[in-house]
């Protein structure tokens, strides 16, 4: 609760909010920047975050819940409809539609689909995040242009759409996310905490240990693999010393083993170093890593695993 001078007694603001977009567009980066720690992981390649992971802002003015969502894309699978799936749950069910933008490109058929969708399904309140301003390339007149004619063709389906609130951002950069936080609490309606104020996550801490797991081997490996690369943590063994994580690197094809193991083991070492050292940061405790490659075919259409990796289940 806040007193003013007054005397009145303000509850804090607070709302759920989805950031959602097309795949790459930042999301990851902006909702790490916002609650000032890394809570969802990030690489250069495309479909990095595969659950909703939920960061958790709090400033003066209240608290706000970013459900970080996979990135929407032409989906390939079962797992890619799941992903988008996902996407699009996560954005029915929240108080605030956050929408993520690419401006350094022009508006893709993915930027498109969300104003689209926005200016038919009209939710109350859009925000519209115009993301790498600080890219030479950076334009925002395009998807000003973009928007009219998703107003102007979903116009006479439904009367006309209710205008999101317009921000530009550059989330790589030190309070480059500041102007995202004001639009966010200023939609922001009272309300009680819906987290305790020391708590940045409530993301899992199974699901946690595989996405570091996996970003290690994402960064190396850069194309090769990447989409049919599955991390699944059987075992977590704690004592006050040290964590000891067993975990199953899972891949489609017998060729692609020796590929994330690299040449004489070398590669699944370094990207293991990598992932405890994070690990250890995150969590405060020594994490011993046993990773053991497994080939599974058609994994990602196996519902058992995809259920055990956390990509079937409740969103919110």
């Amino acid at each position: 609760m806040q007193e003013n001078a007054d005397n009145t007694v303000h509850r804090p603001k607070t709302a759920v909010l989805a950031v959602v977009g097309r795949t790459n567009a930042g999301k990851s980066t902006l909702v790490n920047n916002l609650v000032g720690e890394k809570v969802s992981i990030v690489s250069p390649v495309e479909q990095t975050t595969r659950n909703t992971v939920r960061g958790i802002v709090a400033d003066a003015r209240g608290q706000l819940v970013l459900l970080d969502t996979p990135g929407l894309h032409k989906a390939v699978g079962r797992l890619g409809t799941l992903l988008n799936r996902m996407a699009r749950r996560s954005a029915a069910g929240a108080d605030i539609l956050a929408v993520v933008f690419d401006a350094s490109q022009t508006p893709q058929l993915e930027d498109r689909g969300w104003m689209e969708r926005v200016a038919r399904e009209k939710p109350d309140k859009t925000v519209f995040i115009l993301n790498k301003s600080d890219r030479k390339s950076f334009a925002a007149a395009p998807f000003h242009e973009a928007w009219k004619e998703a107003k102007e063709a979903a116009a006479g389906e439904s009367g006309p759409a209710v205008e999101p609130v317009w921000v530009e951002s550059a989330a790589t950069e030190a309070g480059g996310a500041e102007a995202v936080l004001d639009a966010f609490f200023s939609l922001a309606e009272e309300g009680e905490l819906l987290f305790p104020e020391d708590v940045v996550t409530d993301y899992p801490r199974r699901l946690a240990i595989a996405d570091t797991i996996r970003e290690k081997f994402l960064v190396r490996l850069h194309q090769e693999i990447p989409h049919e690369l599955g991390v699944l943590v059987n075992e977590i063994e704690e004592t006050p010393e040290c964590w000891r994580v067993k975990a199953d690197l899972i891949v489609n094809r017998q060729s692609q083993k020796p590929i994330v193991i690299g040449r004489g083991g070398e590669g699944l070492k370094t990207a293991r170093r990598f992932a405890e050292r994070e690990l250890r940061r995150v969590f405060g405790v020594k994490v011993a890593l046993s990773l053991w490659v497994r080939v599974e075919p058609g994994w990602m259409k196996n519902e058992d695993l995809l259920m055990r990796m956390g990509y079937i289940g409740d969103v919110i």
